[in-house]
């Protein structure tokens, strides 16, 4: 019986990290969402140092080339991420009040 090949086990755990991944991502409810924005933008910190290592220790062009494209996405991810979450921050603060234009204009003359 012939061993199974590295490649076709790695394959296999990455078609389940997506399936995994995509129904935990469309399960999660509303209020959960900023806490694991914050979670998914210190993952993808680790990734973006990973790929970095692997950039730099890989001989090979294909190798250098998939680290640089890992770093990229993975910086335009944290990026997104931390502008979501500051715009779902955003929603739960207090708005302020806009006085009418009359009361406005009375204090500006000094009334």
């Amino acid at each position: 019986m012939d061993p199974v090949s590295h490649t076709v086990i790695n394959l296999i755990i990455f078609v389940l990290a997506i399936y995994v991944g995509y129904h935990v991502v469309w399960t999660v409810t509303p209020a959960l969402h900023t806490p694991l924005m914050a979670v998914t933008n210190a993952i993808s910190a680790i990734v973006i140092v990973g790929a970095m290592l692997a950039a730099a220790l890989t001989s090979t062009w294909l190798g250098k080339s998939m680290g640089v494209l890992a770093v990229a996405l993975a910086a335009v991810n944290v990026f997104g991420g931390f502008l979501v979450t500051r715009r779902m921050l955003e929603m739960f603060r207090k708005k302020e009040k806009k006085a009418p234009a009359a009361a406005a204009a009375a204090k500006a003359e000094g009334h």
